[in-house]
């Protein structure tokens, strides 16, 4: 698909001429504060008529965001006023079934905007913000604030359909208690004014109904729940609602030291408890029906496997009972629209839910009978991933749409009833962000069909699942379709461009770009191109995915000193043709080219973008495949690249830095120098969100945590080291890095440091920290490789 000038002079000045030489980089200027770039387009949505579309951009030097509007024909985009801010519309927002009218949350208030004139009515006007927005069947819309939803129309007051409220209800009898039943049988005047309290809330009940004005009583739960999530049907007359156990013991947190501070004073600051400390809180599912106020529980027991313990094996081996019983499930609500959608017609809710060991992920269908429909079962023997969760209604209001890692890449599935589900996109690639056309008949999903690295958009067909490529931008971030369906807005980026927009047919063809927020400063340098390049495995991983950084010309005969670079997230993608997380990082590496050196970053087994198998690959050995693709990285850049074996090093951080404790402790003589940024040396210590997914819990599986623990293997450091941790850091504590000196001071290791920088968390945000990190690892290098 050819691209249009405009696209084609714009790369260009982004990546640089292929024959010109780079921009020598200082290392100030490299980790200099990002503003110095320019600022990215973040986020951006579509004005009511598909002519303009809206965006905030950061101020240089500042904080502040400004919102600006930007012509789709061309033309120059212009910043909103504040007086015209009430003119917005906002990114989420929920179309009616004819596509005539639009519905969205801005500044926490809910608006409709009539798609045929434009008109803008606002539907709540409070501080509370509202959340759950929906068009109801008799045309109105429907929202949710803090467990009270609500209805309104354009032109008419809102009404409260139903208030949730973890309680007990008043009208209840109170639980037995022998000393209460003991004082009411003998004390007649607190029995007298019991009865007269009972009265007066009968009486009120009674006005309650007999009067249409009156809010409806407020539907109690139960003191002893929380209220995790609800969602109205679009006919108002039954509530899906989601609880927790309120008493839930989720194990003791921990208490972070804060040295400087504005007080003067050590201060200390609550932390998230550790894995296995009792995981997260079982989820109940309740039925309401918002006329009665009748509350019905939706038993968990049809869902296939529930009762099974997948874990058994690994329990009775660390000497545990298996499960008996249900296993524990929570909804899974981690993207947009939350985990439970009813259809169109409030026929039928579907919920999605997860099993808290993380190996099954259900679909069901919960309708008016209050009974539970099983409708897809996903189950994993590593761990549900946490993306590629979507899923939603088709217009028929019977018929499932969702994306599934079944066949071990995620694809989009359609499903009606509780037949198989029907795959749309197949193949290995990752299909993703799936959106429904505005007639209905068919998707367009986020897709790496062409490579792994190169994220575009494809349209799928509904009917007969033919798959589109619709861009060729290389690098799409997100997309949104226009009101009037007609267009695809795309935020894109280039290995030097930070994100920005374009505009592109709903069926493909030419892109016209929006914007281009770049410094000229930034424009005016030329870079050195990371080569994708694809690094062969001897260890049967097929190939792995690296970028490659050198100099455009290798001297002959001589051999260069290799850094190689391990990204962080663990499930995570680096190597792609989109602008980097990593921007700081690849100037960093132009700097070492710059000095004579190859870099190499790769995306080790673990990584985002390469499908089921490569991200489960770490089950319960965390380190070890991706040391081996780190080991056939190295030697691939000596066999081909002229790389020096002898002088090698490697750095990252968070799970790069863990993989720089893990390259230097298990392999030792391997890499001769290496820093480890806010890196995990030891699991035990992380988070259960994720580290439950892949090593299990420690209680159950011990052997998974001592055979991925860096502090485990300390005792084989021979090289160089360097610490680095942010003090503040609330994601891998300090402390991970604190254990570690103590181990390496009881071990007698020398030729190692740390670095601690008392005011930054996980991700640094001061330049001064960044700079220092980085002449401290860019020293390491030249005194060592």
């Amino acid at each position: 698909m050819p691209r249009i000038l405009s696209l084609s002079l714009l790369l260009l000045a982004a990546c640089g001429s292929a024959h010109a030489s780079p921009t020598p980089i200082t290392i100030e200027q490299a980790m200099a504060d990002p503003d110095w770039i320019g600022p990215p387009v973040e986020s951006a949505w579509w004005s009511w008529d598909s002519r303009q579309v809206e965006y905030p951009l950061k101020r240089q030097g500042s904080p502040v965001r400004d919102t600006f509007r930007q012509p789709v024909a061309g033309g120059t985009a212009a910043q909103v006023a504040n007086d015209q801010r009430a003119t917005l519309d906002a990114a989420d927002r929920v179309y009616d079934r004819q596509r005539q009218r639009m519905a969205f949350v801005r500044d926490g208030n809910v608006f409709v905007r009539d798609l045929r004139s434009g008109a803008l009515a606002q539907l709540s006007h409070g501080n509370e913000r509202a959340s759950g927005v929906a068009f109801a069947t008799d045309g109105g819309v429907i929202w949710n604030i803090e467990d009270r939803w609500y209805h309104g129309k354009p032109g008419a007051a809102a009404t409260l359909v139903a208030t949730l409220e973890a309680a007990q209800d008043p009208a209840d009898a109170p639980a037995a208690d022998v000393l209460r039943d003991q004082q009411m049988r003998t004390l007649e005047t607190l029995r007298r004014d019991r009865a007269q309290r009972d009265a007066l809330r009968a009486q009120d009940e009674r006005w309650r109904q007999a009067d249409p004005t009156r809010a409806p009583a407020p539907v109690y739960l139960g003191a002893d729940v929380e209220i995790v999530d609800s969602a109205l049907s679009p006919d108002a007359r039954h509530l899906v609602a989601v609880t927790r156990p309120k008493d839930f013991d989720a194990g003791r947190g921990g208490k972070m030291p804060l040295y400087v501070t504005e007080s003067g004073y050590e201060e200390s600051e609550d932390t998230r408890t550790r894995v296995g400390r009792n995981g997260g809180a079982p989820h109940a599912l309740w039925l309401i029906d918002t006329a009665t106020g009748q509350v019905r529980p939706v038993p968990l027991d049809g869902l296939p496997g529930i009762a099974s313990d997948p874990l058994a094996a690994l329990r009775r081996a660390a000497g545990k009972a298996p499960l008996k019983g249900e296993r524990g499930v929570q909804l899974m609500s981690d993207f947009m629209g939350g985990g439970i959608r009813w259809s169109a017609d409030g026929r039928q809710a579907a919920v999605m839910l997860r099993a808290n060991d993380n190996k099954d992920r259900w679909i069901v269908s919960i309708g008016d009978d209050g009974r539970l429909h099983p409708r897809h079962r996903l189950t994993d023997p590593a761990w549900i991933n946490w993306g590629f969760n979507d899923f939603g209604w088709m217009d028929d209001d019977r018929t499932l749409w969702l994306l599934s890692e079944e066949s071990g890449f995620s694809h989009l599935y359609t499903q009606a009833g509780t037949g198989k589900p029907r795959a749309l996109t197949r193949g290995n690639w990752e299909a993703s962000a799936p959106v429904p056309t505005a007639d209905g008949k068919g998707f367009y999903v986020l897709c790496n069909q062409q490579a792994p690295h190169d994220y575009e958009v494809c349209g799928v067909d509904a009917a007969s699942g033919e798959v589109r490529v619709l861009t060729d931008l290389d690098g799409v971030e997100d997309f949104s379709l226009s009101p009037d369906g007609r267009q695809l807005l795309v935020r894109y980026s280039g290995a030097y461009l930070p994100a920005q927009l374009a505009v592109v047919p709903a069926t493909g063809g030419e892109a016209r770009v929006l914007t281009d927020t770049r410094s000229a400063a930034f424009k005016a340098r030329e870079w050195i191109q990371p080569q994708l390049v694809a690094v062969p495995s001897r260890h049967g991983a097929g190939v792995v995915w690296a970028k490659y950084y050198g100099p455009a010309q290798k001297e002959p005969g001589r051999t260069y000193p290799i850094v190689m670079f391990v990204h962080g997230a663990g499930y995570l993608q680096n190597v792609h043709q989109r602008y980097p997380t990593y921007f700081r990082e690849q100037m960093f590496h132009n700097l070492l080219v710059q000095k004579g050196y190859i870099v190499l970053d790769m995306d080790y087994r673990g990584s985002e973008g390469y499908g089921r198998d490569w991200r489960t690959a770490i089950y319960r050995n965390m380190g070890h495949p991706e040391l081996e693709d780190y080991q056939d990285g190295l030697d691939w850049l000596v066999e081909n690249q002229q790389g020096d074996r002898d002088r090698a090093g490697i750095y990252g951080g968070s799970y790069g830095g863990f993989m720089t404790f893990m390259a230097l402790f298990r392999a030792p003589g391997t890499f001769k120098a290496g820093a480890a940024l806010r890196p995990v040396g030891d699991w035990h210590q992380y988070n259960h969100e994720y580290t439950s997914n892949i090593l299990n819990t420690p209680d159950i599986d011990p052997e998974a945590y001592r055979v991925s623990s860096p502090i485990e293997y300390a005792d084989g450091l021979q090289d160089h080291l360097l610490i680095a941790h942010g003090m503040m850091d609330d994601n891998v504590f300090f402390q991970d890095s604190v254990n570690m000196t103590q181990r390496l001071i009881e071990l007698h290791k020398d030729n190692w440091s740390i670095a601690p920088y008392p005011l930054e968390r996980h991700g640094y945000i001061r330049a001064d920290s960044w700079l220092d990190q980085y002449k401290r690892i860019l020293k390491l290098f030249e005194e060592r490789l």
